[in-house]
């Protein structure tokens, strides 16, 4: 039976990944289709970025390209995510402190990142500062409404029993807190992750001198769709490898139970069974 049933999860996916290229084939398709109708200058064709991308490549402008803009987006949202998760979980467990916190995260909220870019382009100048700065801003809320529900939505229930028991605080955290956190905290990430990369993006076209972001603007400036299209493609294949090559092999460590695993292999049955030990003795 377990056999069968890790070969159902593998054909699931399988075809999941297939009916994802099919996807972004069509996408292609589409692209090279509407190419043959509207000017290069409009509109190049695939083929026409990604001999633009290979070029790039060559001459040694992409890699450092993308590495600036990379360190822009995570250098801000690192300094986002630490505040902002302390912040949600203090304010999950304290009604005063939400109250306190909660006006000034709806007023950062909705301050646009274009409204933010002007102000650290006045405080910080040209440079890298101001993507930094414009990402943690535009990412903090989020991060702090993921934490906040994380935290405010806890079992009750198991709370209560697994206190009842004199369960190890050990396990009350490793086994309810954290996994239940983790659980909202982890789409918040990567849903943060995407933002903070556009904000980095635009602030860099607006205010940086270098970054894929400054390239777009060199690229506005000499009418270079190709080039433009080129480093929207570099942007685009950065966010996909970070997401899937970095996140998600974490998000499998960090929720083993998460995984097709034993009913007992799982944490909350872990605590059950702590507790069964506890009621025979």
């Amino acid at each position: 039976m377990k056999g069968k049933a890790n070969n159902g999860e593998r054909n699931t996916a399988w075809y999941a990944r297939c009916a994802g290229l099919a996807g972004i084939a069509l996408l292609l398709v589409l692209w090279h289709l509407a190419s043959l109708v509207y000017n290069p200058v409009v509109l190049p064709s695939p083929w026409a970025t990604v001999s633009v991308l290979v070029t790039l490549t060559i001459e040694g402008q992409v890699i450092p390209t993308a590495l600036i803009t990379t360190a822009h987006a995570l250098g801000g949202f690192g300094l986002a995510a630490l505040p902002g998760s302390m912040l949600g979980i203090a304010a999950g467990i304290n009604l005063w402190v939400r109250r306190l916190v909660w006006p000034v995260v709806t007023i950062f909220q909705g301050i646009p990142p274009i409204a933010w870019i002007v102000l650290a382009l006045l405080w910080f100048g040209m440079g890298g500062g101001t993507p930094v700065f414009t990402v943690a801003v535009a990412t903090l809320p989020i991060v702090f409404v993921g934490a906040l529900e994380g935290t405010r939505t806890v079992d009750h229930t198991l709370l209560e029993m697994a206190y009842v028991f004199r369960i190890p605080r050990r396990m009350l955290i490793s086994d309810i807190y954290l996994p239940h956190l983790l659980s909202y905290l982890f789409p918040v990430i990567i849903a943060g992750l995407g933002i903070a990369w556009k904000v980095a993006l635009m602030a860099e076209l607006l205010a940086a001198n270098n970054g894929i972001g400054a390239r777009l603007a060199v690229a506005r400036i000499n009418l270079d769709t190709a080039a433009a299209m080129a480093w929207i493609a570099v942007a685009v294949l950065l966010m996909f490898t970070f997401e899937y090559v970095v996140l998600h092999p974490l998000k499998r460590w960090l929720e083993p139970w998460r995984q097709p695993a034993p009913l007992m292999d799982m944490p909350v049955n872990r605590m059950n069974h702590v507790v069964r030990s506890e009621l025979v003795r």
